[in-house]
């Protein structure tokens, strides 16, 4: 399961633009589901079973990443908008690459002024993909992700697009483990644009109409330093999520996914997250209601 997390990690796919992703997953998705199907919006649609009550498990094919703006003219520099939630003190010295494979470098005007000691506003970095000379081949309007490879590290993993390709793999995981056997529908969706307003979870699961929907997410821990106060640590098992600004998940739900965990002894925590949200938000507003829950 590591090549498959390593390869869909690396793949490049902002919101907007998961044809990549998409591609790689239906590649994967092919030998265990019973239809494949990707809606006008972008989301691929993978059904196991025909039978019994409809199950949509949910994990959104989209990474954060960086739209081109403004070309500064004879530097080459170019000037960007965030695509989903940048954080302004991850970016300076990070790597970024274009669909075509221009690299760049994302850098900060005044660097070793005014903004080396406080934190510069988005508006002031800046991304260099020049040759040396004032030219490149990248226009105002080309996307970007970070550029980074995944490494292993003991039982853990360094990269970038865990949020949420570790949904995505997880999900491949789960279909090719009910090898086309289970009493139920279960439809596995790939959504697209979670990371700029949940888009195309709302989309399919209009298109769906699951009876039930659980999304496939990431979540912050407590125990690094200086971290939030949550009950949640790296390695401590299944997070379960019970409240997240976007979702009040429903007991019965709830009680579900725990007693589930509990009879097969899966280790599970209990997930309350103070800012973000996932699929299961939009999920659960579909048409007259969907219950709903993450983990």
């Amino acid at each position: 399961m590591i090549d498959l997390i390593k390869q869909l990690c690396e793949a490049w796919g902002p919101s907007g633009y998961e044809h990549h992703v998409r591609a790689l997953i239906k590649q994967h998705a092919e030998p265990y589901a019973d239809s494949i199907t990707t809606d006008p919006l972008g989301n691929l649609i993978c059904r196991v079973g025909s039978d019994g009550k409809r199950v949509m498990v949910a994990a959104h094919m989209d990474e954060i990443g960086m739209i081109a703006t403004f070309v500064e003219p004879k530097s080459g520099y170019l000037r960007f908008s965030p695509v989903g939630g940048l954080l302004a003190n991850t970016l300076v010295g990070n790597r970024v690459r274009f669909e075509d494979g221009t690299l760049g470098v994302i850098s900060v005007h005044d660097a070793m002024g005014a903004n080396r000691s406080s934190l510069p506003e988005l508006d002031s970095f800046y991304i260099d993909v020049s040759d040396g000379n004032g030219n490149g081949s990248v226009q105002a309007g080309s996307p970007a992700v970070f550029d980074r490879t995944v490494e292993q590290r003991g039982t853990r993993l360094i990269g970038k697009a865990m949020d949420d390709r570790i949904g995505c793999a997880v999900a491949l995981e789960t279909m090719k483990r009910l090898n086309k056997q289970t009493p139920n529908q279960v439809v596995f969706v790939f959504t697209v644009q979670e990371e700029v307003g949940l888009r195309g979870a709302r989309a399919a699961t209009f298109g769906v109409d699951p009876d039930v929907a659980i999304a496939l997410d990431v979540t912050l821990t407590g125990d690094m330093a200086r971290g939030e106060k949550m009950a949640v640590k790296l390695g401590g098992g299944a997070a379960i999520k019970l409240h997240d600004p976007g979702l009040v998940v429903p007991p019965a739900v709830r009680d579900w996914m725990i007693a589930r965990a509990e009879a097969d002894g899966i280790p599970y925590q209990r997930e309350l997250l103070n800012g973000g949200t996932t699929d299961a938000s939009a999920a659960q507003t579909a048409r007259s209601g969907v219950p709903s829950g993450c983990i």
